[in-house]
């Protein structure tokens, strides 16, 4: 298969197919005239790059995941440990942007959003850092 080729089964664009391919993660090899001969093989990592990335998982746990996925003998327990650590900085991610919402909520509800000055939306932005 050619780069187009791989690009629209995996759902994987050819520019970050070629990025994968420069940091290692895919290493097709190439024809006589130079060109990248994809494999099936390729294809699939290629594709589980694209469903791991969507979850959010960073370049170095995909790495970590391809190489567990090919390991026949990995234990599951390694790929749990970094599915909850990701799921954990989730969680993290998820209580801040809360947090952040309910702030904005409150200001923006004490905001009279009139043609005065007065802003309490500024004000609160404008307050030092309590640290």
């Amino acid at each position: 298969m050619n780069i187009s080729d791989v690009a629209a089964r995996s759902g994987i664009p050819p520019k970050t197919i070629r990025y994968y391919e420069d940091i290692g993660l895919v290493k097709p090899p190439r024809d006589t005239n130079g060109y990248r001969v994809f494999r099936e093989a390729d294809m699939h990592k290629l594709a589980f790059m694209g469903r791991a990335r969507a979850l959010g998982f960073t370049i170095e746990n995909c790495r970590n995941l391809l190489a567990l996925w090919e390991d026949k003998n990995r234990a599951s327990a390694d790929v749990r440990h970094i599915a909850e650590d990701h799921l954990a900085q989730i969680e993290a991610k998820i209580a801040d942007l809360n947090a952040m919402r309910e702030t904005l909520k409150t200001l923006v509800t004490s905001c009279s959003g009139d043609d005065r000055p007065d802003c309490p939306i500024l004000n609160d932005l404008a307050k030092l850092s309590k640290k």
